[in-house]
């Protein structure tokens, strides 16, 4: 809540006192803290009102979706790893809106960002941090199930695309689990290091948001680091955008921080046993294989 102390130091990117009382004014009943459409809504930790989100027209929905997928033709030139990785796509951003939906935000809307990937979007944000945590970690760890149908077509038929498109998707939770703003793992890891000192969460997301960046330019993934450079200066702008949050306790800190290391760990599992088959060497060579799809193999 907006008025709830602070369990660790008030850092940079916290929320000044005369603002959260602000905010908790502004949230009390009849005063315009409800969300237009919700009958006994809870109120808006940000307290800012606004009219309920209908989500993305169908019109741009399928253009968006037809300039993804024409990129992703683009760089793979196979139909099946575009049908594979809009499929994965749209899975992740579903586990995202099962937790918004499930912890007070919802009803959550998808959109999808042409060129980009997709966003869920909450009607409002999470009560708590913790909360916030669970969310982004959900559509990295729903988004690895995509996977299983399209590994199960690929036995069926041994058609080696199938096998493609299924690392595809595990590549696209792997890569959302970089801790760099705007990326699941920013919001997932940002309020562990938040707990240990406000600062130590700013100084690592501009130091491994830089470094994404950086890596994005250096590899020819320009469209995403031009992206994620513009999210990044404007993460430091808004700072956390937690604010009124419910701060993680020390508990749940150290859950937070195991079940991101865990699905970190799952997203590489399963993008190497994609590429196991595919690979004549065994482990060793689907390790090879992933780091130069990274553009890390001459490291």
């Amino acid at each position: 809540m907006a008025n709830e102390p602070l369990s660790r130091p008030r850092g940079p990117w916290d929320p000044r006192p005369e603002d959260e009382k602000a905010a908790a004014a502004r949230a009390e009943p009849g005063s315009g803290g409800f969300r237009l459409g919700q009958a006994r809504s809870a109120p808006d930790p940000t307290g800012r009102a606004g009219v309920l989100d209908k989500g993305q027209s169908p019109f741009w929905a399928i253009f968006s979706t037809l300039l993804l997928g024409g990129l992703l033709w683009w760089m793979t030139g196979s139909l099946i790893v575009v049908f594979a990785a809009l499929f994965g796509l749209l899975v992740h951003e579903y586990g995202h809106v099962l937790a918004m939906n499930r912890y007070g935000m919802g009803p959550a809307r998808i959109y999808i960002i042409p060129f980009l990937g997709g966003l869920a979007k909450g009607q409002r944000a999470p009560a708590s941090e913790w909360h916030g945590v669970l969310v982004s970690l959900a559509g990295p760890a729903v988004g690895l199930l995509a996977v299983i149908p399209l590994v199960g077509v690929w036995a069926a038929t041994g058609q080696q695309e199938w096998l493609i498109g299924a690392f595809f998707v595990a590549l696209i939770n792997l890569v959302n689990m970089a801790p760099a703003p705007p990326l699941d793992g920013s919001h997932a890891l940002g309020p562990v290091l938040a707990r240990v000192h406000p600062m130590l969460e700013k100084v690592a997301l501009i130091v491994i948001g830089a470094t994404v960046v950086v890596w994005g330019f250096s590899t020819g993934r320009y469209i995403l680091a031009v992206f994620l450079a513009l999210a990044l200066l404007g993460q430091l702008q808004r700072g956390n955008g937690r604010s009124g949050e419910v701060p993680l306790s020390g508990r749940e800190a150290l859950l937070s921080l195991g079940l991101y290391l865990l699905t970190a760990a799952a997203c590489i599992l399963v993008a190497l046993g994609t590429l196991w088959p595919m690979s004549n060497d065994g482990v060793f060579g689907a390790v090879q294989s992933g780091l130069r799809v990274l553009g890390l193999d001459r490291l």
